[in-house]
């Protein structure tokens, strides 16, 4: 997968931050890292198309989702890219089942019952131990489950990059450890690039064969492969 990134974007008014990241990899992993306020969050929300750059070019495999000049900005959902927040943003109000299909098809909203989810998500429940959860809410979940559910959501809709945002820092650290295991897990069973931000070592060494610096809003210096120790 091909993704170039090389926009403008101000954020906050005149003397706000100035978010300006150039970089392109063909790496299917990806990270990009650095403190919290580095505009790595931006950066991602940028590629979802959650802002709207002042200036610049997005490109994802060969597809452009943003060109300022060219008056091109394709709508989030019809992106292809899936999302998974650092909060998870589910919804407390729907279960998991519901949580799950939602924006999958109309009426999910108003859900009465027991509806069966479509077989592009129960691939996702199976794969996730999800099935005796479905009709729980997000606040009878643990911290873990929560993240599964988030991710179940986000791969439903059959999407051609996950992005990652920081997905374990809200986690204790013994569930760190564990759930870093798991999503390095899922990225080598399922065929879909990932773009994950984070500020932790750990989690590039983990999920990612290429990672980019970023501080101040800007790509610092050129892309570092990640090494990984034998049987890593």
């Amino acid at each position: 997968m091909s993704l170039s990134v090389d926009i403008e974007c101000r954020v906050g008014g005149d003397g706000g931050f100035l978010l300006r990241p150039r970089w392109r990899t063909d790496a299917r992993r990806v990270a990009l890292f650095g403190p919290s306020g580095s505009g790595k969050s931006l950066t991602m929300q940028a590629i979802a198309g959650l802002l709207r750059p002042d200036r610049g070019r997005i490109e994802v495999a060969g597809r452009v989702l943003f060109d300022a000049e060219a008056g091109v900005d394709v709508p989030p959902r019809a992106r292809r890219l899936a999302y998974l927040f650092q909060d998870y943003a589910l919804f407390p109000h729907l279960t998991v089942r519901q949580n799950i299909g939602f924006g999958l098809r109309r009426g999910w909203l108003n859900l009465h019952g027991r509806r069966d989810l479509p077989e592009r998500a129960q691939r996702w429940v199976r794969a996730f131990g999800l099935a005796a959860l479905l009709d729980r809410y997000p606040a009878e979940l643990s911290g873990g489950q929560r993240q599964r559910v988030a991710l179940a959501r986000a791969l439903s809709t059959d999407p051609g990059l996950l992005l990652l945002d920081e997905p374990l820092s809200a986690l204790d650290a013994g569930l760190r450890v564990r759930m870093r295991e798991e999503l390095a897990q899922l990225q080598r069973d399922i065929d879909i690039p990932t773009v994950l931000i984070t500020h932790d070592r750990a989690d590039v060494q983990a999920l990612a064969d290429e990672v980019f610096h970023i501080a101040h809003g800007e790509i610092q210096g050129e892309a570092e492969h990640v090494e990984r120790g034998a049987g890593a």
